[in-house]
């Protein structure tokens, strides 16, 4: 399953890179990256939200015998959540803060310089982590299996398809061909769904895991 969801989501990224440099939605590569990080950070404010909610009504639906234990196994996905969200939040609140912002003179003091580099060290530090954490975060949808096996599937449809949404309301992709606008902004919420009722489709064939078996149902 891990190999499906890899190679989908760089099918993906290849995809939506070619349409944003053929059709000028990017001018060059980090226009590109750019794109995909808002992406990322729309994900991520979408889970914010969505999370808690999706858990809480998962939890509420279960039996009084399994609610109580999804309830002692929520801390897991929580804290992988909050610790990514801690992971985006550093270089944000170091600028927001005042110490750094684009016209800050690094040569007016030894301490400014000395400032730099060590910022500089701690970011080149946090940044492998932050973008592998991303990663791994977006395809195994913030260790929600500790909940349960069937959540992951479940929350990643759900979110992929909010996500959609928003860019159908925000207008995105709209200076590209009617057809292509279609495959695009479909693609993605179609994708997932067919990889995610597959992974249920396995759970339940092979290892006898449904989600009327977790809720007890």
């Amino acid at each position: 399953m891990k190999r499906v969801q890899v190679l989908r989501t760089v099918v993906g990224l290849v995809a939506i890179t070619w349409m944003l440099l053929s059709y000028g939605l990017a001018s060059d590569t980090d226009a590109v990256v750019d794109d995909r990080f808002a992406q990322i950070r729309t994900t991520l404010i979408v889970l914010a939200v969505t999370f808690p909610v999706a858990v809480a009504i998962f939890i509420a639906a279960a039996r009084p015998l399994n609610r109580r234990l999804f309830l002692r196994r929520v801390g897991k996905p929580a804290g992988a959540l909050l610790a990514l969200f801690v992971a985006l939040a550093v270089p944000r609140l170091i600028t927001g803060l005042g110490y750094v912002d684009e016209n800050t003179d690094w040569t007016a003091s030894a301490g400014r310089v000395a400032l730099l580099f060590a910022l500089g060290a701690f970011l080149l530090w946090l940044a492998p982590f932050a973008l592998y954490g991303i990663a791994q975060s977006l395809v195994h949808v913030f260790r929600t299996a500790d909940l349960h096996e069937t959540v992951p599937p479940l929350l990643a449809t759900l979110l992929v398809w909010e996500v959609t949404l928003f860019d159908v309301f925000r207008g995105a992709y709209d200076s590209v061909p009617f057809g292509v606008r279609v495959a695009f902004t479909l693609g993605a919420p179609l994708s997932v769904t067919a990889v995610a009722m597959w992974e249920l489709r396995r759970l339940r064939t092979r290892h006898g895991i449904t989600v009327r078996g977790a809720l007890l149902r």
